[in-house]
């Protein structure tokens, strides 16, 4: 029993020592020696712990903790991936996996269908959002098995046949379907389409690879068989993804030769220029960009450089602040590790790194946004003040529009997306709804109260647990004494009641049910057509065409310029 182990901690330790080696000729001479020094003593506490230890320790385990635990004293990006998640890293980079085409996640212990994408296997089989996955070739799909493990179940080459039964709720009983995989590829571009007569809409979800070849798609679509004359690109949630990506993004935007993003890291081989290479698509065409908190990396690149260049109004909320660049390198074992190797700095120069991860962290080890005091102003191509580390600050500020406690919980908790489920199976193909005008049906609305307290749904509030803290507060002060009558009052006004809190909230409880109905039938594409027509950032955008446009950025026209130097 002891033999594997035993090879399994060499193999380790030879791959150590080969790195010693390799670093000789990697690193300065300067710091070669702490280097080497501290991987050796890494070595031999390793190789201790295995000789000594009273138990027989997984060497494997051991390594990839202690390897975790060193890569959290960096920044979150920094990240390690054994041989078993290689597939990951292809995924974000590609958007593609070999599979079905159906988004998995546990909900009250039981593996349930969340998404499916149009035109791949799961949706061409009928497989529903809301589906309860049972059993893939023949193996039950247990309680306790995690997202990971079930979606490798249904993942694999592309053409190979794999059976699934699933049980669908609310008369649909059990069904099996044997479909054979495919390619699967998330588009990056899962929505586009006109607004009004004049202007187009893009969703840009993510940058993978191919991402601006959809935008381009979308964007000669809109233009010569829609007559759009102006867009909004909403990059709202677009966490990021490649540099490339959003390079060639801004070029279908700006002339040949524009400078669009810098990055400078350590060592010479990171300082690059990166420039428009080809004619623009859409050099003129009047632009709104779209950004919220959740809009990060190559999402900021894009809209800070339009915004820097006045190519584009930005409207929103003020974005993540995420300025760094990472790169994948192969590592020993077919292992590979992401690592940060530069940061990046839009047209202005400005770099939006919010949190700085080099030394200005809290007492618990937090990073810390670098203090108003220390940022410096940069200004756009017309002269307009912008700001480095704070992320991109939009031209126009619209609120994220408010959500009730109530409403948070229905979604934590999938009450919501169990009753939208309901109402999808009541709906028979006579009634598929339009995704645009669909409304929720009095009855389906009045049934939903009585769903929530049959399905034993229940919940607290924000003012709740505030009030707790207040009596604690009030008892250590004894003032409980005169103020038992208004505590209790205040309790009862502030006590979760259902049915009132349902019609408090109603207006934004009936959307959000009938967006996850419209996905059961429409999916993704037409979740997002249908929230278009009542999104107040959308709204807000397109009343800026025009004249409000015109004062802030001016015709957002640049000539062609040549690259500045590296800054």
């Amino acid at each position: 029993m002891t033999r594997p182990r035993t090879i399994r901690l060499s193999a380790i330790l030879v791959a150590v020592a080969l790195a010693v080696f390799g670093l000789r000729a990697a690193l300065p001479s300067g710091t070669y020696f702490e280097v080497t020094k501290h991987l050796e003593i890494l070595t031999s506490v390793f190789r201790g712990v295995h000789e000594f230890y009273v138990e027989e320790p997984e060497p494997g385990t051991l390594m990839r903790v202690a390897i975790d635990a060193m890569l959290d004293e960096l920044d979150p990006y920094t990240i390690y991936y054994p041989e078993s998640r290689i597939e990951d890293i292809r995924f974000m980079n590609t958007g593609e996996y070999g599979g079905i085409g159906a988004l998995v996640q546990p909900m009250d212990g039981r593996m349930t269908i969340v998404e499916v994408y149009e035109g791949y296997p799961a949706q061409q089989a009928g497989m529903r959002p809301g589906d309860i996955v049972l059993d893939i070739d023949g193996r039950k799909v247990e309680v306790d098995m995690d997202t990971q493990a079930v979606s490798d179940l249904l993942q694999g080459e592309s053409g190979s046949a794999v059976t699934v039964g699933i049980d669908r709720p609310y008369g649909g009983g059990r069904l099996e379907f044997e479909v054979n995989r495919a390619k699967v590829r998330i588009p990056a571009v899962p929505y586009s389409g006109m607004l009004d007569d004049r202007t187009g809409y893009i969703y840009l979800s993510k940058f993978t690879r191919g991402s601006a070849g959809e935008v381009r798609k979308a964007l000669m679509a809109l233009r010569d068989s829609a007559g759009m004359e102006q867009l909004v690109l909403d990059l709202r949630g677009n966490g990021g993804g490649l540099l490339n990506e959003s390079v060639s993004i801004v070029n279908l935007f700006v002339p040949k030769g524009t400078e669009i993003v810098s990055t400078r890291g350590k060592t010479d081989k990171w300082n690059k220029s990166y420039t428009a290479l080809g004619r623009p698509t859409a050099p003129d065409m009047p632009l709104v960009v779209l950004i919220d908190g959740q809009s990060a990396s190559a999402s900021e690149i894009v809209s800070g450089t339009l915004q820097d260049l006045d190519r584009a109004l930005i409207i929103g909320m003020e974005s993540f602040g995420k300025g760094l660049v990472q790169q994948t390198k192969d590592m020993a074992f077919n292992t590979r590790l992401k690592v940060t190797v530069a940061k990046y700095y839009t047209a202005s120069g400005r770099c939006i790194q919010r949190l700085d991860y080099g030394g200005n962290r809290d007492a618990q080890g937090k990073a810390k946004a670098v203090s108003d005091s220390l940022l410096r102003t940069f200004n756009t191509r017309l002269g307009r003040p912008v700001i480095e580390g704070r992320g991109i600050q939009p031209d126009i500020e619209v609120e994220t529009p408010f959500m009730s406690t109530l409403l948070e919980r229905l979604l934590d908790e999938y009450a919501l997306f169990d009753y939208a489920t309901a109402v999808a199976a009541r709906l028979d193909s006579a009634q598929v709804p339009d995704p645009v005008s669909y409304s929720l049906a009095e009855a389906d609305w009045q049934g939903f109260e009585p769903h929530l307290r049959d399905k034993g749904f229940t919940y607290s509030t924000e003012s709740m647990a505030v009030l707790e803290d207040l009596k604690e507060v009030v008892d250590i002060e004894q003032y409980d004494g005169v103020s038992g009558e208004a505590m209790a009052a205040l309790e009862a006004a502030l006590e979760p009641d259902l049915g009132r809190d349902l019609g408090l909230f109603e207006a934004e409880i009936r959307q959000a049910i009938e967006e996850e109905v419209v996905l059961r039938f429409h999916l993704a594409a037409g979740m997002v057509e249908r929230s278009l027509t009542e999104d107040p950032t959308v709204l807000r955008a397109l009343a800026a065409f025009g004249k409000e446009m015109e004062s802030i950025i001016g015709m957002g026209q640049i000539e062609a310029q040549e690259p500045s130097e590296k800054r």
